[in-house]
């Protein structure tokens, strides 16, 4: 069975989107990508900033609610069925909860071909971005950077503080079957 999808795990800032752009563009097969950002984004604003939904603290924390949970839930099983479904998809996740997401996510794509990716990247180099991006709260960035790989399980891991986005598209294209 070739890959169905590609599940890039990494902290904010990392660079998952950037590698997700040139997967796309150097796999032979069209691929779409989609990620937590676009779940986010969907929010109703009764989930943003709620005990229920998510909220940000202003050192860079993250809380989810039991709301959000729900509606991930629902989000991975509808990712999941467009994969079998045929689409190809690059998703650009970030495991606030180590293996336990991963888990969670493993469920949901039970039967899935996935290739599992760990995005790395120092601290100081995500938080750096962070700061150049303009979009994320102060702090998520060094917070995640270690924190979403504990006790992850990876087929394979690129590290974008010293390997370009185009480059690491390259090294997981290549694990693609």
């Amino acid at each position: 069975m070739s890959t169905q999808m590609i599940v890039l795990n990494g902290g904010s800032s990392s660079g998952k989107t950037g590698i997700a752009r040139c997967l796309k563009a150097v796999l032979p097969q069209p691929w779409i990508s989609l990620g937590v950002d676009d779940l986010v984004d969907a929010l109703p604003p009764g989930l943003l900033e709620s005990g229920s939904g998510i909220a940000f603290g202003s050192g860079g924390e993250v809380e989810v609610g039991e709301g959000f949970r729900k509606i991930e839930v629902a989000w991975m099983a509808g990712v999941a069925a467009m994969a079998r479904a045929g689409a190809r998809i690059v998703f650009d996740d970030v495991f606030l909860g180590g293996a336990a997401s991963q888990e969670r996510t493993r469920t949901q794509l039970a039967g899935l071909e996935v290739l599992w990716v760990g995005v790395r990247c120092a601290p100081e180099i995500a938080a750096g971005r962070e700061i150049a991006r303009g979009d994320r709260v102060g702090g998520m960035a060094a917070l995640q950077a270690t924190a979403v790989h504990e006790g992850v399980v990876y087929d394979l891991e690129v590290d974008t503080g010293t390997t370009e986005s185009i480059d690491c598209a390259r090294v997981i294209a290549a694990h693609v079957s």
